[in-house]
């Protein structure tokens, strides 16, 4: 038998998915509409947005936020390995990943 702190505290974390889930919609709205009009200012805040709602919602679903970063990583390495179109066209593969393993070195 369940206690009702329990569900409560089950449906405020589902509620807290269903919340997440919304702010990266809007926050993927929120670009969009900054793209249309050029607004560079808003279209780095929105990418912040995005970003910052993919970790907590990482954390909700129980990935800690080093795994996320290092899986992350992961990524970039496969992308370096497989001649990603946007690491042969613009270098982005390996500017990110460079960023962040100086990043974790500070």
């Amino acid at each position: 038998m369940s206690h009702p702190h329990q569900e409560v505290d089950i449906a405020r974390r589902l509620h807290t998915i269903e919340w997440l889930k919304s702010e990266l919609l809007e926050g993927v709205s929120v670009f969009f509409k900054a793209l249309i009009a050029n607004n560079g200012q808003v279209i780095t805040k929105a990418l912040a947005s995005i970003i910052l709602t993919c970790y907590f919602l990482s954390r909700r679903l129980g990935i800690g936020l080093q795994q996320m970063d290092q899986v992350v990583e992961e990524q970039l390495r496969d992308h370096l390995d497989t001649d990603h179109q946007l690491e042969n066209w613009y270098g982005d593969v390996s500017a990110c990943l460079h960023h962040l393993e100086e990043k974790n070195r500070r």
